[in-house]
């Protein structure tokens, strides 16, 4: 009885975790001030600007930068340019299938045998997660050059409601641009 307890205390304090899908940022730029304006959000090359993953990271992008004092610009004096990689990644062990098992045994005349017969019911399941990252460069126009760049990555199960693209968009954009311009060459955690 003590074990049972125990087991299920265990469980009522793991039941009550949350697992928190951190942002891991890296930003790189040239130790000076960036004055604010108007940026536009561009595919980086080869993106589709008509994309609908496109448009909705660039809305989340925007919005951060809007939040550091930038303005959403058709043109301006600065574009940002952005990446956007999502892969699934199978993690951890593989989950045995259910098993069941058949036996039978016999006792009678001093004699005594038994046997039994296992087979699995299903097929063998790995929990899987998403690993995203967004990637910006700022770069000033008309030259082009770049002032600040920046990526994020997280990571959430493939199941979970931070999984959702849209979750994810605003996350990894608000991780990215919180403390703008960040500490260059510095890889931070962002809850």
């Amino acid at each position: 009885m003590r074990q049972v307890a125990g087991w299920m205390a265990l469980a009522a304090l793991l039941g009550g975790c949350t697992t928190a899908n951190p942002v891991r940022v890296t930003r790189f730029h040239l130790d000076q001030p960036i004055e604010r304006g108007a940026v536009a959000v561009l595919p980086a090359p080869g993106g589709d600007p008509t994309s609908l993953e496109f448009q909705l990271y660039a809305r989340s992008v925007g919005a951060a930068l809007a939040v550091q004092g930038f303005s959403a610009a058709a043109a301006g004096p600065y574009e940002a340019v952005i990446a956007i990689t999502r892969e699934n990644r199978p993690v951890g062990i593989a989950q045995k299938p259910v098993s069941i098992g058949i036996g039978g045994g016999s006792f009678g005349g001093g004699f005594g045998g038994g046997g039994s017969i296992g087979f699995g019911v299903g097929k063998a399941r790995q929990r899987e997660v998403y690993v995203t990252q967004l990637s910006v460069q700022l770069r000033r126009l008309p030259q082009r050059d770049i002032v600040w760049e920046g990526r994020a990555i997280t990571e959430a199960d493939t199941r979970a409601q931070a999984a959702q693209p849209q979750a994810t968009a605003d996350k990894l954009a608000r991780a990215l641009f919180t403390g703008f311009p960040g500490q260059s060459g510095r890889t931070i955690t962002v809850p």
